[in-house]
Formats: structure tokens, sequence, C-alpha cells
């Protein structure tokens, strides 16, 4: 199973077409073709099917699809790490969901940039779910998000703690007074199903069940704008509204009756990796 024919099945199955595939990988059709089927009989499964104008993922091949991803994602941290090593001593790769980032990790970053003269730093933004399990592949050194990593021969301890609050812009607020759980669902809600963990489990529950939401985003950090521009209402972490709210461009919503958990972050990392426990602080 090489390379070449996993990065052409990550791009098949985005573009579903073996002619647009082909011109982008500068390789002839049959190139394509022949590299899908070495794949396919190497799995002993079909994971394509023709349909028309172009191809579809068969139910294997949506299996293999993430297995693929992390395969491709392993092999080009290979190589990042062999050509920071010839440059710097150590690198640190650091994985955040944005929700921390924006309220508690930068500085962090920046202090240890600022005092690992000889270390290399690689940051990147992702969900909870995907972070852990790119800690636990080895292409991430440490990671910040709302779930913990309950398993051997790893850290994963309390990093910090914030409140979600419902925001929403002054001009827009219709319940000066607070707002009960009931009335929620008949609001304007802008939905982030970037999952807070049990807080973000809490907050979908408030609403009916398979309740349609006029819109939703996958970026907590996105949603202040929205809201500063009166769009409608939505919980938030507090630090990541709190500018917002104290320049008087959100404001908080009392909750009558019902109240959001605290937000709980972790910071993990595995037991035996020193710079990733000094960067944490430990």
């Amino acid at each position: 199973m090489n390379s070449e024919s996993i990065r052409t099945f990550l791009l098949l199955s985005k573009l579903k077409n073996f002619t647009r595939t082909a011109e982008r990988l500068y390789v002839a059709q049959s190139t394509v073709t022949n590299r899908i089927a070495e794949l396919e009989e190497e799995t002993g499964k079909r994971l394509f099917v023709r349909e028309r104008g172009g191809v579809e993922l068969t139910e294997e091949g949506q299996l293999f699809l993430s297995y693929a991803q992390r395969i491709s994602d392993l092999e080009e941290s290979f190589i990042r790490e062999v050509n920071a090593a010839s440059r710097y001593e150590r690198t640190l790769r650091v994985g955040a969901i944005n929700a921390v980032y924006e309220s508690g990790l930068y500085p962090l970053l920046c202090r240890f940039f600022a005092r690992e003269r000889g270390a290399a730093l690689k940051v990147e933004l992702g969900h909870s779910a995907d972070l852990l399990q790119r800690l636990q592949d080895g292409v991430l050194d440490v990671a910040f998000c709302y779930l913990p990593l309950k398993k051997a021969g790893y850290v994963s301890r309390q990093f910090s703690s914030d409140k979600l609050v419902l925001a929403v812009s002054p001009a827009r607020n219709e319940f000066k007074g607070g707002i009960r759980k009931e009335q929620l669902a008949e609001c304007e809600y802008l939905m982030c199903n970037f999952a807070f963990g049990d807080a973000g489990e809490y907050v979908r529950s408030l609403f009916p069940p398979r309740h349609a939401f006029r819109f939703e985003i996958d970026n907590s950090s996105k949603l202040a704008r929205y809201l500063a521009d009166g769009l409608g209402y939505s919980f938030l972490p507090y630090k990541m509204a709190e500018k917002e709210i104290a320049a008087g461009r959100l404001e908080v919503v009392r909750t009558i009756g019902f109240s959001a958990p605290e937000l709980v972050s972790y910071c993990t990392y595995r037991k035996n990796n020193e710079l990733a426990a000094k960067f944490s602080g430990e």
C-alpha cells in the first residue's frame, strides 16, 4: 500500500471523477485507475462505485477513508519531523480546539516559543475527538480539548475551566429579564456544533430532538461576530465573549430554571514526553 495510491484515493474521494483526479495529479487516467485497482486488491474490498457523472465511495470505501487520511498525515508528519530535526534540537506539536486556543493557550505558546530557542513549535486547531486521535497516532505531542483521554500511558489533567453564557447583541435581546428553557427553542438560535463535551450535550438537550437550526457553524470563535451583528442568540464560553461583552457589543441573557454545566478543558500528552510535560507546566 504505497503513498501514491493513498494520495490518489484521497483526491478521488474528494473530486469523485477519474479524469479530474488524473489532471490534478498530472498523470494519465489509466494511472489513477491502476492505483485504485491496486488498493482494492490489497484491501479485498471495492472502494468506489461508478455513478452518473463520476464515482462515489462504497461503504467499505467510507471506512477506509479515515484510515487513509491518518496514513497520509503520519507520512507528512514524519517528513516534517525529519526536516525539522536537521535544524532544531526538538519539535513540539500542539493541537487545540479553537475555544481553548482563543481563551488561554496563546500566552503559553508565546512563552514557550520565546524561552525554548532550540525548539520548533507546530500548532494546529481541530475538534476534540480528532485531536486525541492524532495524539495517539503520534502526529501530536500534546492536545488541549474538552474531552479527557482515560488511557494508560497518557497524562490527562484539567487545563482550564469556564462557563457557558447565552450571548446576544443588546439591540437584539428580547429577554432582558431572563429566558426560560421553553422559550429558547422559539428564538433565533445560532448552533455551534463544535463539541463541548458534556456541556455540548447539555446545550443540545435544551432543544427538541432533531431540532432544525437555521444557522450552524463548527467553530465557536466565529460566532461572536454574528451575534454582535444581531443575527441571534448562542451559548459561548465566557472567556471567548468577554471582550465583546466588556465593549457592549454583546450581553449575557440570564437563564431562568436552567443553567449550563461548567466548561472544562484538558491537557493531554504521553507520560514519557518530557517536552510536552514541561510545556504544560508539570
